[in-house]
């Protein structure tokens, strides 16, 4: 029995390591509407880095676009449009 004990930690080991690699950062661009001043931006930002797994948001009020990178095992799209459409900003991926 001792004999496996370092094959199982081995094991649990590479499982645990594994998950983590798999776990991805993906980067999105949002198209935004409702953006009409200068304090809007910060008002969208606030909404998409409260969503978890989100690692950082950029937003553009001249293009009218928020780009965030997040976790894609913890955050999906419609999490992050729902947010911005929560806070009164509409959103869509931008194509």
């Amino acid at each position: 029995m001792n004999r496996q004990l370092p094959a199982l930690a081995a094991l649990a080991l590479g499982i645990i390591a594994s998950s983590s690699v798999m776990a991805a950062e993906k980067t999105l661009t949002l198209a935004v509407k409702n953006m009409d001043c200068a304090a809007c931006p910060s008002i969208v930002k606030g909404s998409l880095e409260a969503v978890p797994g989100v690692a950082s948001v950029a937003v553009s009020y001249k293009d009218r676009t928020a780009t965030i990178i997040y976790d894609d095992d913890k955050a999906d799209v419609n999490q992050l449009t729902s947010a911005t459409t929560k806070a009164g900003y509409p959103s869509a991926p931008k194509s």
